[in-house]
């Protein structure tokens, strides 16, 4: 029987253990794969997977296109022409993509030549601008800007924090001086503030979470005193219809708020991002310090309002010591939703934009530079983690508050 009962269990937990293995499966694959993109130079993210990287070997990419219709006039390492010499980086950096690259192609050369004499581009535009994309990639190689898919870089994060845009990247644009994309750059420390990038948005994001953080768990926390220990007329119908304020979308106060602000000159400010943070953080604020400081004991508030202590004194003393596993609880939850928050940063604070804001911001309106969003994401969870791995220890004391009395 014994044997046949531990079969019993082990079939039980199958399911169960399944169903973490997948979750487990389907959060690391996507992150791990995000994580090592952030790492792979612009054309290897453009042109290759990321688990090629585990293949451990470096592979030329556009090879076979380049043999095919380059390799009988330019040789096999480009330097056959002087006038084209495809291992000089200049000449190379004239064709950046691969439009660009078929617009040259089909002018003449000399008058009346034409290029690739040996085998014609296929005649739709869009497979041989796919063909010239390999091409481009392989004569980066040659003139030593692309070593190989598996080349691992920090231009990514760098791109992101300044904001950078270029047919390169930052370090090698400013080392090289092209003024044409460093109009708005200074190549020096002082980049790492520029408008366009993630370092300046990271202390919009900060100036808003963190007043917005302090405001919700200040006033929550009064309000919830009240809740608890003060009698008023009303008390549990006001808390009630409170804790119903947390089922309203704050998608339905986004254009009355905004016409408020506009009228009171609030728009694009701080203060009226704060303010609309906190009130609709609020609600779930109250409950939660709520759920918790009820539950401690009568007798501890009796005690210290008879040594002569006022409501003040209980809550600054007693009640706010001992409240700490909520508080630290609602401090991750509130700071994240707002570090998180794009729609109303994106209405609300126009002129200063946050994270969430700029990294859409990162992608040019033609949908290119995608690749320095693997960067810029990494880059913007790393507060939310520090915030996360500093209170988790009340994080689940936190989530169960008020649950068990006694």
């Amino acid at each position: 029987m014994r044997p046949l009962s531990s079969l019993n269990r082990f079939l039980k937990k199958v399911p169960v253990n399944f169903a973490v293995i997948l979750m487990c499966i389907l959060w690391i694959v996507p992150t791990l794969g995000l994580f090592v993109t952030s790492f792979r130079t612009r054309e290897a993210v453009r042109t290759t997977g990321w688990w090629t990287v585990l293949a451990g070997k470096p592979k030329v990419l556009g090879e076979p296109e380049y043999q095919t219709y380059c390799a009988s006039c330019h040789g096999a390492d480009g330097k056959a022409i002087t006038a084209a010499d495809l291992s000089n980086a200049g000449v190379v950096n004239q064709y950046p993509s691969a439009s660009s690259l078929l617009v040259m192609l089909r002018q003449p050369v000399n008058g009346n030549e034409v290029h690739l004499k040996d085998k014609a581009l296929p005649t739709n535009t869009k497979d041989a601008i796919s063909t010239l994309s390999n091409v481009t990639t392989y004569i980066k190689n040659l003139s030593g800007q692309t070593k190989s898919t598996s080349q691992f870089t920090l231009t990514n994060y760098i791109d992101a924090i300044v904001g950078y845009k270029g047919t390169q990247d930052y370090l090698t644009d400013c080392k090289e001086k092209v003024s044409s994309t460093l109009a708005v750059y200074k190549c020096n420390a002082s980049d790492i503030l520029n408008s366009a990038g993630i370092g300046a948005a990271t202390l919009n994001t900060l100036l808003v979470a963190i007043p917005s953080t302090l405001l919700v768990i200040f006033l929550g926390a009064l309000a919830a005193y009240a809740f608890a220990w003060l009698d008023f007329k009303g008390r549990q119908w006001i808390f009630a219809l409170l804790i119903g304020f947390q089922v309203v979308p704050l998608q339905m106060a986004l254009v009355p708020m905004a016409q408020l602000y506009s009228q009171l000159g609030m728009q694009s400010s701080f203060l009226g991002i704060w303010l609309f943070h906190t009130g609709f953080g609020l609600p779930y604020a109250i409950y939660l310090i709520h759920n918790f400081i009820s539950t401690i004991p009568r007798d501890l508030f009796e005690s210290i309002y008879l040594d002569g202590a006022n409501h003040w004194t209980a809550f600054r003393k007693l009640a706010l010591p001992l409240a700490m596993p909520a508080i630290a609880s609602l401090g991750i939850f509130q700071f994240i939703w707002v570090w998180n928050d794009f729609l109303v940063a994106k209405i609300f604070l126009t002129t200063h934009p946050v994270l969430t804001v700029q990294i859409t911001n990162l992608i040019d309106p033609r949908g290119q530079n995608w690749h320095i969003l693997t960067g810029a994401a990494f880059l913007s969870f790393l507060i939310p983690m520090i915030v996360f791995f500093a209170f988790q220890r009340y994080f689940v004391r936190g989530l169960t508050a008020g649950s068990v009395k006694g």
